[in-house]
C-alpha cells in the first residue's frame, strides 16, 4: 500500500483501545503498539513526519500494511501488546536480550579444592552450591569468599606446585594464604575451604557463630594461633558487611532504573536489592529514545517480562507515561501491590544517582568516552531542561580594546572535550565602538547564514545542541531573535561571571540558574567559559597587535596598505623597520628610494 492508502486505512479505524501490528511487503511483523485510541495514534504515522523521529520514519518506510484488535479497555490493549512483542520480537520494538543463563558456584575435588564460578553443573564429583540467576552476585560471593579466607586467586595447580616457588603479589600482601611458598599444610587449607563451603551455604551470621565457637575453644586449649587465624576471619566478614551497607537500604527488596539518553545510543540500567543489600546488576545498550517518558514504561515491562520476580517497591530516575497503567500491569503479574518511587533526596536518591552514574559508564564505555564527561552533560542537560544531554555546544565570546579591533571566538565542545577543528573565529565587520551585544548579533547572525550556504563538508553544518554565550541576560536576548528569524530551533543560555571573573550563574530567556552545587556541570561551564576567553582574547591579541604595527607604517606619506605588508613580510617587526636604513629599506620590493628615506626620516623624528 501506499503511504496515502495506509492513512485512508487508519482514518477508518475506530476510537476504541486496542493494538495495532505495521508489516513490510513480505508480510513479516516489523513493529507492534498499543493504543488508546486506535483511529488516532495509527493515522498519526502516516501523512506530515515533521514530528516524528528518524527511527519511526524508518519504520514507516517500511511498512506496507498494518492488522489491528480492538481490546476493551488499555489495560488489555497493554497485556496483549506484551504477548505479542515477546511472541514475534518485531525490528523497530524496544527489545531487552535476555542472555543470562544459571550460575553456580563451584568447589572442585582435589587435594587443594578451588572455589570458581561456574556456567554449568558438570559430572565431575565436584560440589555445586546454586543455581543463581545473576552472574554478578556469583562473581561478588566468590571474590568476596576468597579474600576473607584467603585462598589463591591464581591458576597454580596444587599439589603439583605446592612449596616450589615464591610467593606473588596477593602473597605477599597477606590475601592469599600462598600454598605455592608452602605456608599453610593441607589439613589447614581444606579447613579453610570447609570454612568458607560454610560461609557460601550458610550465610554470614551463621559461619561467623560457628568461627566464633570454634575460636573460643582453641583460645582455652592455648591455640593462640589457630585462633587468631579464625578471629582475622571473622573481621574481614564483619568489615564486608560494614561495606555492604554503604549501598543498601532499608526496605526487604527494591528494584532501582535509570536511563540515560545521548543523540546515537541511550543505557537502560538496573539495580537490584534483596534484604537491603546490592544482589545484582544489569544494563543494556540500546538506540536513542525520542521520548524517554515512554521509553521508561516500555523498557520496565519488558525488563519484567524476561524477569519474573518483581519486588513491592520501583525506583525510577524520572517520569513515567501512564505509570498507573503500568503499574496495574506489574501488579497483576505479581499477585501483590506494586510502588513506584522518584526519590527527590535521602538514601534511596543516592541509589538511583549511583544508577544514573553506572549508566553513564556503561554509556561512556560503549562510545569511546570517559564517564565523568557523560555525566556532566548529562546533569548539565537537567539542569537547563533540555531533553537530551548537549553533546555539541557551541560558546561564543566577545573581544577588543576599548571599542577597537572588535572579535570573536567560537569554540566547540563535542561529548564534553573540546573539538578544536571546529573553532572559528570573526573580526566583527558591522561597526567599529564598544558593542557587545550588537557585536554577539553579527557574529551569530554570520554562523546561521554559514549553516544555510555553506557546503555539506563545512562544520557550520553541524547544528549545536546548546549554545552557551560568554555574558549574561543582554547576550542572550541579542540571540534569541537572530536565530528565530532564521528558524533555528537551538537552546541558548548566557554564562554568568562573578566580580572574579569565575563562573557563578547561567542565564536564560527571563532569570538565571545557579549551578555552583551542580558539581559535574559547573566544572564543565566553567572549563568552557575560559576556553572561549582564551580563544577570542587570541584572535583579539593577535589582532590588534598587527592593526598597532600597520597604523604607524600607514602615517608614513607614499605608504598604503600593500606597502606596509611588504615591509612587514620582510623585516618581521615594526623594531626592525626602524633600525633599518635607508639602502636597506629600499631593497624591499615596491619600496622606492624616496619611500625608503620618508620611513627612515618618520622614525627619526618620533
Amino acid at each position: 500500500m501506499t503511504e496515502k492508502e495506509l492513512r485512508k486505512k487508519a482514518m477508518a479505524l475506530p476510537l476504541n483501545p486496542g493494538v495495532y501490528i505495521m508489516k513490510n511487503k513480505d508480510k513479516k511483523i516489523i513493529y507492534i503498539g498499543k493504543a488508546k485510541a486506535l483511529k488516532n495514534r495509527v493515522s498519526s504515522y502516516f501523512g506530515s513526519h515533521s514530528n516524528h523521529s528518524l527511527k519511526v520514519i524508518r519504520m514507516v518506510e517500511n511498512v506496507d500494511d498494518f492488522d489491528y484488535i480492538l481490546c476493551d479497555t488499555e489495560f488489555e490493549a497493554l497485556v496483549l501488546e506484551c504477548s505479542l512483542i515477546k511472541q514475534h520480537m518485531p525490528k523497530y520494538n524496544i527489545l531487552l536480550k535476555d542472555d543470562k543463563g544459571y550460575n553456580y558456584i563451584k568447589i572442585t575435588k582435589e587435594e587443594f579444592p578451588r572455589i570458581r564460578e561456574a556456567k554449568q553443573m558438570l559430572d565431575d564429583n565436584a560440589t555445586y552450591i546454586g543455581p543463581f540467576v545473576s552472574t554478578f552476585s556469583v562473581k561478588n560471593a566468590v571474590e568476596e569468599t576468597l579474600r576473607i579466607f584467603k585462598l589463591p586467586q591464581c591458576n597454580k595447580k596444587f599439589p603439583r606446585d605446592y612449596n616450589k616457588s615464591r610467593p606473588c603479589l596477593n602473597g605477599f600482601m597477606g590475601i592469599c594464604c600462598a600454598p605455592c611458598n608452602g605456608r599453610i599444610t593441607k589439613e589447614e587449607y581444606k579447613s579453610a575451604i570447609n570454612d568458607a563451603t560454610a560461609f557460601l551455604k550458610g550465610g554470614a551470621k551463621k559461619s561467623v557463630e560457628e568461627m566464633e565457637r570454634r575460636m573460643y575453644e582453641y583460645s582455652e586449649a592455648m591455640e593462640f594461633e589457630k585462633a587468631a587465624k579464625l578471629r582475622d576471619r571473622i573481621k574481614a566478614i564483619k568489615n564486608l558487611e560494614e561495606k555492604q551497607k554503604v549501598v543498601s537500604i532499608n526496605v526487604p527488596e527494591e528494584d532501582v532504573f535509570a536511563l540515560v539518553n545521548s543523540s546515537k545510543k541511550a543505557c537502560f540500567e538496573v539495580i537490584r536489592f534483596k534484604q537491603g543489600k546490592l544482589v545484582d546488576s544489569e544494563h543494556w545498550i540500546i538506540d536513542s529514545v525520542d521520548d524517554i517518558e515512554q521509553a521508561r514504561f516500555d523498557l520496565i515491562e519488558r525488563y519484567y517480562s524476561i524477569r519474573s520476580d518483581i519486588p513491592g517497591r520501583i525506583a525510577v530516575d524520572g517520569d513515567i507515561t501512564d505509570e498507573d497503567l503500568l503499574k496495574e500491569y506489574l501488579e497483576r503479574l505479581r499477585e501483590k501491590k506494586v510502588e513506584f518511587i522518584h526519590p527527590q533526596k535521602g538514601e534511596h536518591l543516592s541509589i538511583v544517582n549511583l544508577c544514573i552514574k553506572n549508566a553513564n559508564e556503561h554509556l561512556a564505555q560503549n562510545q569511546g568516552r570517559l564517564g565523568k564527561e557523560m555525566a556532566a552533560l548529562e546533569e548539565l542537560g537537567k539542569l537547563l531542561g533540555l531533553p537530551k544531554p548537549p553533546e555539541y555546544i557551541e560558546s561564543y565570546d566577545i573581544s577588543h580594546t576599548f571599542g577597537a579591533d572588535n572579535v570573536a571566538g567560537m569554540v566547540v565542545f563535542h561529548n564534553g572535550r573540546p573539538m578544536k577543528s571546529a573553532y572559528k573565529r570573526f573580526a566583527v565587520k558591522g561597526f567599529d565602538g564598544q558593542n557587545d551585544v550588537g557585536s554577539m548579533n553579527e557574529v551569530l547572525t554570520r554562523r546561521f547564514n554559514h549553516y544555510y550556504e555553506d557546503g555539506a563538508d563545512s562544520t557550520f553544518k553541524i547544528l549545536p545542541d546548546l549554545i552557551l554565550l560568554d555574558g549574561g541576560q543582554p547576550q542572550v536576548n541579542a540571540v534569541l531573535p537572530v536565530i528565530k528569524k532564521m528558524n533555528i530551533n537551538v537552546p541558548v543560555f548566557g554564562m554568568v561571571k562573578d566580580n572574579r571573573h569565575r563562573t557563578r550563574a547561567i542565564a536564560f530567556d527571563g532569570g538565571e540558574i545557579e549551578i555552583n552545587s551542580h558539581r559535574s556541570a559547573f566544572t564543565l561551564v566553567s572549563r568552557i567559559q575560559e576556553e572561549v576567553h582564551r580563544f577570542a582574547i587570541t584572535y583579539h591579541h593577535k589582532k590588534h597587535q598587527k592593526s598597532s604595527f600597520t597604523s604607524s607604517l600607514l602615517r608614513i606619506d607614499g605608504i598604503g596598505e600593500k606597502k606596509a605588508k611588504a615591509l612587514m613580510k620582510h623585516f618581521k617587526t615594526v623594531s626592525a623597520i626602524k633600525e633599518a636604513s635607508v639602502e636597506e629599506l629600499a631593497q624591499v620590493s615596491t619600496i622606492s628610494q624616496s619611500n625608503a628615506q620618508s620611513i627612515y626620516n618618520y622614525y627619526r623624528n618620533m
